[in-house]
């Protein structure tokens, strides 16, 4: 599993606020939450690989649109450099929840490591 090594790398920007699939109710702003959401298979003619891929969409909600997007691009220069390697998978996507009166910027990334 990778995540408990980015969990690890993004929780100092989040302070500590850093959740997956789904946020307490009433977190504190700003907070972090994340998900698997695909990824490529590792297999080939030959069997399976020693690596493994995973698509992971990361939300990050604020109290405002600025602090929402500041954060995001943080967490993807984290993201995209050693020791994770990340690849893009599309710009950065801006929301608001009403309900919350809460700033949220989405992005996805593709990631490979060993499997375990």
């Amino acid at each position: 599993m990778i995540e408990p090594q980015f969990t690890a790398a993004l929780s100092s920007l989040f302070g500590g606020r850093v959740y997956p699939d789904l946020a307490p109710q009433n977190a504190v702003k700003p907070f972090l939450v994340y998900g698997q959401v695909g990824g490529v298979p590792s297999n080939t003619l030959c069997g399976n690989t020693d690596v493994q891929n995973g698509r992971f969409q990361f939300d990050v909600w604020a109290a405002t649109r600025a602090q929402a997007s500041t954060l995001m691009r943080q967490v993807e220069a984290i993201m995209t450099q050693p020791p994770f390697r990340g690849v893009s998978q599309g710009a950065l996507v801006a929301s608001y929840d009403e309900a919350t009166k809460s700033y949220g910027a989405r992005w996805d990334v593709s990631l490979w490591w060993p499997r375990t």
